[in-house]
C-alpha cells in the first residue's frame, strides 16, 4: 500500500522556519522524482520544490528560491522542505509528491497534506 505522510507543519510567526518531512512507503522511493507543492484557500495547487531520484538536482518556485530548501533521503525513504524566513503568502497546506514515467504509464502519489500558517 502506497503511502505518503507529511509531518512538521503547524503555526509560525512571519521570520520563522519549518521543517516539513514527507515519509515514504509501499514503493521503490529511490526511483520517483519528489515534489512538495501547496495550495492556499481560494488558490490553485502551486509547485513549490522538486527533487530528481537520485538528489542530485534540484528545482524551485521563485516565490520561495533562496528561502526552501528541498532534500532527500533515500536510506530513509523520506523528503524534506526546509522552509526559512517564512512569509505570510507561504500560508497552505502543504502536499509531498512522487512521480515517475515510463514509456507506458506515470506514476504519481499524493500525500494528505500538512497546514503551514505564517502568522504574527
Amino acid at each position: 500500500q502506497v503511502q505518503l505522510v507529511e509531518s512538521g507543519g503547524g503555526l509560525v510567526q512571519p521570520g520563522g522556519s519549518l521543517r516539513l518531512s514527507c515519509a515514504a512507503s509501499g514503493f521503490t522511493f529511490s526511483g520517483f522524482t519528489m515534489r512538495w507543492y501547496r495550495q492556499a484557500p481560494g488558490k490553485e495547487r502551486e509547485l513549490v520544490a522538486g527533487i530528481l531520484n537520485t538528489g542530485g538536482s534540484t528545482n524551485y518556485a521563485d516565490s520561495v528560491k533562496g528561502r526552501f530548501t528541498i532534500s532527500r533521503d533515500n536510506a530513509e525513504n523520506t523528503v524534506y522542505l526546509q522552509m526559512n524566513s517564512l512569509k505570510p503568502e507561504d500560508t497552505a497546506v502543504y502536499y509531498c509528491n512522487a512521480i515517475r514515467w515510463t514509456p507506458i504509464k506515470e506514476f504519481v502519489y499524493w500525500g494528505q497534506g500538512t497546514q503551514v500558517t505564517v502568522s504574527s
